[in-house]
């Protein structure tokens, strides 16, 4: 539920508005960062209002992470009581949902709950490596260096999706402007153009023919004019999803530019990954298992999970990543070389760091260079698009004169 919470401040009388979601007025105040020099109101947010604010309000992200763990180490090494340590992040988080899962742990760390437990509910937000880094650091009396050190990965992580991000701007602003030619085309330009053609009675080509049928359809049902808005809405809203899915991410694997930028992605975060986990002292196996369930990328998702059924057979690392290193594409036989020195060496999680900090590096480089790979793609589908367009509308003006000569 969401609730808001407005916050007066008692030497000022500032107001400010926050939202929370979670399910109580206390966890409400909790979460909305309230100070000793604030009143406050709490109200609920109901009906058609929750809706329109959950669609608009920000979602729970990477940067609230990375705020929320390395505030929490940098309380803990100050020696501050951990119920307070939360109650202290609420205003270092922007997204509701995280506001509201702030007040639920620290409640629920109140109560004497241990905090992976209590963490381990919002799968949505802590993934199972994150947990089992928590519970390792309980365990071993880490937690301020368990902290700094997932904040560090996922501020990397962070800093890197949005060079990528906004990298994307320019080629969909260019799609996105295409479409809208297109759709506004065929509401001016083509009914002209049908009404000339249609009385000149000549044969037209397929493409124009398919024009005119899409303007006249979009004459005759204006509302259809909004499917590719909403498409394009969903799309990028569900990309997550979309992603998700391993026959897309196949394709992915399959494009000249992006599939460097695929398996750099996923072979950063899942080697990173394992690597906190060997540091943490998580069994091998374990962590192996917990590296494939947070992999993104199916193929690294089944690299791992065949490596750790090599493990429990006998087989010693090195050999395991090397049976199996054919999912890790081009690299696999230099990850595997790293693997065997790692082991004679026993330097395991500094070689995997290695590996993850070298494709962190190149998929930086190429995150600030993102638009110069992608305008070769932009640009034929851009032209693709206009080129059709000028065939479909002045491929027959050329047969004009044979028209008009058969008509008199």
């Amino acid at each position: 539920m969401l609730k808001k919470v407005q916050l007066t401040n008692v030497h000022t009388g500032r107001k400010s508005t926050t939202v929370v979601d979670t399910s109580t007025d206390d966890k409400a105040l909790v979460g909305s960062g309230k100070t000793p020099v604030e009143t406050a109101e709490v109200s609920d947010i109901k009906g058609i209002d929750e809706s329109i604010q959950r669609l608009t309000s920000k979602n729970h992200n990477l940067d609230d992470r990375v705020a929320m763990f390395n505030g929490l180490a940098k309380c803990f090494d100050r020696n501050i009581p951990i119920v307070k340590s939360f109650h202290l992040q609420a205003n270092r988080v922007k997204s509701p949902r995280f506001r509201g899962l702030i007040a639920e742990v620290a409640h629920d760390l109140s109560q004497g709950e241990k905090m992976s437990d209590s963490m381990a509910k919002v799968k949505d937000v802590f993934t199972p490596d994150i947990i089992a880094l928590i519970r390792a650091g309980e365990e071993a009396g880490r937690l301020p260096e368990v902290f700094r050190r997932i904040g560090g990965a996922q501020k990397k992580t962070s800093r890197i999706l949005k060079k990528l991000k906004s990298g994307m701007i320019y080629p969909a602003v260019i799609i996105c402007l295409g479409i809208g030619v297109v759709i506004t085309m065929s509401f001016t330009l083509v009914p002209a153009m049908t009404k000339l053609y249609t009385s000149l009675e000549s044969e037209l080509p397929a493409a124009t023919k398919a024009m005119m049928t899409f303007s006249d359809v979009l004459l005759k049902q204006p509302w259809l004019a909004a499917i590719p808005v909403i498409g394009m809405f969903l799309f990028f809203k569900n990309w997550g999803k979309i992603s998700a899915i391993p026959a897309v991410q196949t394709l992915f694997l399959k494009l000249p530019v992006v599939n460097g930028l695929v398996r750099k992605s996923a072979a950063a975060v899942a080697f990173r990954t394992l690597a906190l986990l060997i540091e943490a002292n998580v069994r091998l196996a374990t962590a192996l298992e917990i590296t494939a369930e947070t992999s993104w990328h199916h193929h690294y998702k089944t690299f791992f999970e065949k490596v750790k059924l090599h493990i429990l057979s006998g087989t010693t690392l090195p050999d395991a990543f090397l049976i199996e290193s054919h999912w890790l594409g081009e690299d696999g036989r230099m990850i595997c070389g790293l693997m065997e020195t790692a082991a004679e060496t026993g330097a395991g999680t500094e070689l995997l760091n290695e590996i993850a900090e070298d494709y962190e590096d190149e998929l930086d480089t190429a995150a600030n260079q993102i638009d110069k790979l992608i305008e070769p793609v932009t640009i034929v589908i851009l032209g693709s698009m206009v080129g059709l367009l000028i065939y479909a509308i002045y491929a027959p003006v050329f047969s004009l004169g044979d028209a008009l000569l058969k008509k008199k």
